[in-house]
């Protein structure tokens, strides 16, 4: 006799299932360890502590903050699950912070939250769901995950000002079967909700705003704190390379920009372009950063290649909107043909992969823009 499938797709009764539930501390990730627990699943509640800040504050604005962990355990102490802190701040700093900043080196505007779940989040982590031998692992992420005969597909989430799956691009298929992703059928707002109704101690606690660390949004900061070198003036020159002014770092810039130029011009001017090799930064109108060809690498592709020879829609930064698209496969390179018209595409980015069908927008991969 077939035992029953359970809420996360797996042929167990969920008292004989092993999750862990990765709790950043936030109400998010606390909301989705009380659920599971409350069905009756064995849960370990994981944090993960990533990055050393001495100037922390209760009231910090980023995730896995000192407060945060201390959240984590409250709500894990209140469900009473065994809770686990792992110390990844080595791990982080090698995979996301020093990419990060050598990015912005490079001209490029880097999406550290990709690398981090690439990383330490769904890689290191992973690992250690396999080695305390959990059936899987569930986050807090937006994002709705369909689950049949042991293969697990992304949708983006019903609350689309929410969805994070554009984050979510480069998870591997391995990864993919083993992750779970509760909240894609909730609105933040039922999140809440459900997160008062259980009495969480987060139930009010702000959404994190910035980048874990990246204090108040300054990324300019954090890339003169590691490399403090990587200020130096250069030339600020029009598309026609005539030389209008003079800048004090191409880190300062990034491609869509409008303010900060100091250049006074009849009509806006925005940087369409970043020459690291040069120490270059190209302006020009808004005209100027339309783009209708896009050269994308390291592809992470989720279904067969046969699924890309028709028409596809694509993301080419997180809050952007879903454009209408060809794509062109070449030995684990690709060349994308947009069908609407898009402006300020940046190098560094990501272009994720949609299709839609009877169940929504299904995410089918992504790469990384180059130009």
């Amino acid at each position: 006799m077939n035992t029953k499938i359970n809420s996360l797709g797996l042929e167990k009764k969920p008292k004989d299932t092993k999750v862990v539930v990765a709790m950043s501390g936030g109400v998010d990730s606390s909301t989705v360890a009380a659920l599971i627990k409350n069905e009756g699943y064995n849960v370990i509640g994981v944090t993960l502590k990533l990055y050393d800040n001495a100037k922390e504050v209760a009231h910090s604005k980023t995730c896995c903050s000192g407060q945060d962990i201390m959240d984590a355990k409250r709500v894990a102490h209140k469900l009473d699950i065994e809770h686990k802190v792992l110390y990844y701040q080595n791990k982080f700093k090698t995979g996301v912070i020093n990419n990060f900043v050598e990015s912005y080196l490079k001209g490029e505007t880097p999406i550290p939250c990709v690398q981090c779940n690439k990383t330490v989040k769904f890689n290191d982590l992973f690992e250690e769901s396999k080695n305390l031998n959990a059936d899987a692992l569930v986050t807090g992420h937006y994002v709705k995950s369909i689950t049949r005969n042991s293969k697990t597909d992304l949708y983006r989430a019903v609350d689309e000002n929410r969805d994070q799956s554009y984050f979510l691009f480069n998870t591997t298929r391995e990864q993919l079967d083993y992750l779970r992703f509760p909240l894609g059928k909730y609105l933040k707002s039922e999140t809440r909700k459900i997160a008062k109704n259980l009495d969480l101690n987060v139930a009010d606690k702000p959404d994190s705003q910035d980048i874990c660390f990246v204090p108040n949004g300054n990324y300019v900061s954090v890339i003169q704190k590691f490399r403090p070198d990587a200020f130096k003036k250069g030339n600020i020159k029009n598309l026609k390379g005539e030389v209008l002014g003079v800048h004090d770092g191409i880190v300062n810039f990034t491609i869509g920009q409008r303010k900060g130029i100091k250049i006074a011009a009849k009509q806006p001017l925005y940087v369409v372009d970043i020459n690291s090799e040069k120490n270059e930064i190209i302006v020009g109108l808004k005209n100027d950063l339309l783009k209708k060809e896009i050269i994308l690498k390291d592809l992470n592709l989720l279904e067969d290649k046969t699924v890309f020879d028709r028409e596809i829609f694509v993301k080419v930064r997180s809050t952007g909107k879903l454009l209408k698209s060809k794509l062109n496969l070449n030995n684990g390179k690709a060349k994308l043909h947009l069908l609407e018209e898009e402006y300020g595409i940046s190098p560094g980015q990501a272009c994720v992969f949609y299709t839609k069908n009877e169940l929504g927008d299904k995410l089918l991969g992504g790469g990384w823009i180059t130009k």
